[in-house]
C-alpha cells in the first residue's frame, strides 16, 4: 500500500456517474472508521477502482490518500474496473448490460475469449494468459445472474441505439431488463437493414465504386433513423404500460362514489371542473362540438357510445376507439376514420385513428381494464397542458385520468346519472365543487 498526494490522482473520461447518496454514506463512514478500502491506481496514477472513495476523500478536505498501484496496460486497467464494479449492487439493469458487453469486447481484443476447440483463457500466439480472468459470463453467474440474462443483457446493450439508451438513463426502464429488451427487440428488421446496408457501403467503397458506396450509405442512415423511431416509441410504450398499471392499482382503491349532490340538469348545460369541461347533451351535436377545443391531442371514446364521430379525427390528433366484441362489426362497417392500427387487450377492441402516421407498439401489451387502457393512451399520446375529448363520461375514467396526470378533459354524456356520478367522483377526489355555466 502506498499514500500519495490525492491531486495526483487522474481520472479516465469513461467512469460511471456519480452517485451521491453513496459518496455521503462513504464520507460518514470514512470519518467514523477511516478508509478501509484503499483505491487502486496504474503505474501512471489513473485511477482504477474507487471514484466514490476518492471523491468522498475529497470532499472531506484529504490531501493524501491510500492506494495499491498496480503495473498493467489499458485494457487490463478498464477490465479491474469493470469487474470491480460488477460485484457492485447498486448498477441499474443498463449499466450492468453495457459493462458486460464491454467487458466481452476487451476480452476479444486481448484474444482472451472463448473459441470453439480451444482453452478459452488462450491468447493469440499460443501463450496463455496466467493467471486466466474469468469470463464475462462466469462473472456474472457468480454474482446470480443466469446464462440467459446475461445474453440477454449483451443484446440490451447492443442493440439500443445510443441516442435511447440516453433518454432510458435516470428513468424506471433503466432499472428492468424486461422494459430494456422491449426497446432493444424495436425495430429489429430496420437493425438488421442498417447493417446490411453498412456491410454493402464498405465493400463498395473498397472496390472504389463510390455511387454505389453512397448508395448503401443512405440506406443505413434511413434504416437507423427507423430503428431509432421504434425504440423511442417502444419506450414510450413501456413508460405508458407502467403508468396504466400503477394507475388500476390507485383507482382500485378509490371507491367510485355514488351520487351525493342534487344538481338540477338540464339538456344542454355545461359544467366547470376548474379547467375540464362536462357537457350534458348529444355528443354530435353542435352545442357539444362548440364546446371543444380545435387542437385536442386526443379523443377517447368509450364502448358504450353508438357511432357517430367521424368528426373527431379533425378535431383530436389521435382518435382512440374502444369497442366491446359485440360492437366492432358494426362499429368497422359504419365508421370513416384514417385507420393506424387495432390492439385487442383482454376482451376489448382498440382501434387507432388519425391524419398522422402511428407506430403501433411491437410488444403486447400487460394491462386489462377500461382505467388502465386509459391511462396508457393518455400517458403515451399527451403530455401535461394537453387537451382530450371524451365523448361518453361511462364512470369517468377519462376525467379522472386527466385529473390526475394534469391534463384537460372535454367530456360529454347523454345520461344525467353518468354526469351526476363523473362530478361527484371528481368533487370527492379534489375536493372542489364543479361549476354551472351560465
Amino acid at each position: 500500500m502506498s499514500l500519495i498526494d490525492i491531486d495526483k490522482v487522474s481520472v479516465g473520461l469513461n467512469r460511471r456517474p456519480l452517485k451521491d447518496q453513496k459518496v455521503a454514506d462513504l464520507m460518514q463512514s470514512i470519518q467514523t472508521n477511516g478508509l478501509l478500502n484503499p483505491i487502486t491506481l496504474d503505474q501512471n496514477f489513473t485511477l482504477i477502482a474507487g471514484l466514490h472513495r476518492l471523491t468522498a476523500c475529497k470532499l472531506l478536505g484529504f490531501t493524501q490518500i491510500e492506494c495499491k498501484v498496480v503495473s498493467c496496460d489499458r485494457d487490463h486497467a478498464r477490465l479491474a474496473e469493470i469487474d470491480e464494479n460488477l460485484i457492485r449492487n447498486e448498477l441499474d439493469a443498463l449499466e450492468r448490460s453495457e459493462l458486460w458487453l464491454e467487458r466481452d469486447s476487451i476480452l476479444d481484443r486481448m484474444g482472451l475469449r472463448a473459441r470453439a476447440g480451444d482453452n478459452q483463457f488462450t491468447q493469440r500466439g499460443g501463450e496463455t494468459n496466467s493467471p486466466p480472468p474469468k469470463t464475462t459470463v462466469e462473472l456474472a453467474q457468480e454474482i446470480g445472474y443466469t446464462e440467459r440474462t446475461f445474453q440477454q443483457g449483451k443484446q440490451i446493450a447492443r442493440d439500443i441505439v445510443p441516442e435511447v439508451k440516453t433518454l432510458i438513463r435516470g428513468t424506471s426502464a433503466a432499472k428492468s431488463p424486461k422494459a430494456l429488451l422491449q426497446v432493444a427487440r424495436a425495430g429489429g428488421e430496420e437493425r438488421k437493414q442498417a447493417e446490411q446496408a453498412e456491410r454493402a457501403a464498405k465493400q463498395a467503397e473498397a472496390k472504389r465504386l463510390r455511387a454505389e458506396a453512397a448508395k448503401q450509405a443512405r440506406i443505413a442512415e434511413e434504416a437507423r433513423a427507423k430503428q431509432k423511431e421504434l425504440q423511442i416509441m417502444a419506450l414510450q410504450s413501456v413508460e405508458a404500460e407502467k403508468v396504466a398499471k400503477s394507475t388500476r392499482k390507485a383507482a382500485t382503491k378509490e371507491s367510485i362514489v355514488v351520487k351525493t349532490a342534487k344538481r338540477n340538469l338540464q339538456w344542454g348545460d355545461t359544467w366547470l371542473l376548474k379547467r375540464h369541461l362536462v357537457y350534458y347533451g348529444e355528443t354530435t351535436s353542435e352545442g357539444f362540438r362548440d364546446c371543444l377545443p380545435s387542437n385536442a391531442a386526443l379523443a377517447i371514446v368509450p364502448p358504450q357510445v353508438d357511432w357517430n364521430h367521424d368528426f373527431l379525427a379533425d378535431e383530436a390528433r389521435v382518435v382512440a376507439v374502444l369497442r366491446t366484441q359485440g360492437g366492432i362489426h358494426q362499429f368497422c362497417r359504419i365508421h370513416q376514420l384514417p385507420f393506424q392500427f387495432e390492439l385487442l387487450i383482454g376482451d376489448l377492441y382498440l382501434g387507432l385513428f388519425s391524419h398522422h402516421s402511428l407506430l403501433k407498439p411491437e410488444q403486447p401489451l400487460g394491462i386489462e381494464g377500461i382505467e388502465a387502457i386509459v391511462s396508457y393512451l393518455v400517458s403515451l399520446y399527451t403530455k401535461p397542458g394537453h387537451f382530450v375529448l371524451n365523448p361518453g363520461l361511462g364512470n369517468g375514467e377519462v376525467l379522472m385520468t386527466c385529473e390526475r396526470m394534469d391534463r384537460v378533459c372535454f367530456a360529454g354524456e347523454t345520461a344525467p346519472e353518468l354526469v351526476n356520478r363523473a362530478l361527484d367522483r371528481w368533487q370527492t377526489w379534489t375536493g372542489a365543487a364543479p361549476e354551472k355555466t351560465d
